[in-house]
């Protein structure tokens, strides 16, 4: 269910995140997997006992990164999102990190409107250069948004 939440709700990325890191399925299977595997701790949000929504986090230490924040399609701006980062966040005792594609302007106002603020650009590329395992390609089109204490 989580594969399926993340591949639905990542189709708001078609045609807006640079068409050379948009695929289909957005996250393979073996992706999700390997996340899990490194330690991505996924929880969900139920209603009427259906999973409608996931968000990851994932302990690297001096930091907490939020990680593959989704919505069904069919049942956003209800507060889903909203609830799940607040419960996350209420469990990190250091700061959060939380990545995004630069051109996804509602991901970036969700986090702004949940307390979030944009690292600077120097910051970011240190951070998802330390941080996460990305490309180069993805560390020039994403964007750093911190819980406020400073990471770097």
């Amino acid at each position: 269910m989580i594969h399926t939440i993340i591949n639905d709700a990542a189709q708001a990325y078609r045609g807006i995140i640079p068409a050379d890191r948009y695929h289909e399925p957005y996250m393979p299977e073996q992706e999700l997997q390997r996340e899990i595997q490194d330690g991505v701790e996924f929880w969900g949000y139920e209603e009427e006992g259906e999973l409608i929504g996931v968000m990851g986090i994932q302990d690297k230490g001096d930091v907490t990164l939020i990680r593959h924040a989704y919505v069904r399609t069919t049942s956003r701006s209800k507060g889903i999102g909203t609830r799940l980062l607040r419960h996350l966040t209420e469990r990190a005792d250091k700061t959060v990190l939380i990545g995004t594609w630069a051109a996804a302007d509602w991901a970036i106002r969700f986090y702004h409107r949940n307390g979030f603020e944009l690292v600077s650009e120097e910051e970011k590329s240190i951070l998802l250069k330390q941080y996460w395992q990305i490309s180069e390609r993805q560390v020039e089109t994403s964007v750093v948004l911190t819980s406020g204490r400073s990471a770097v």
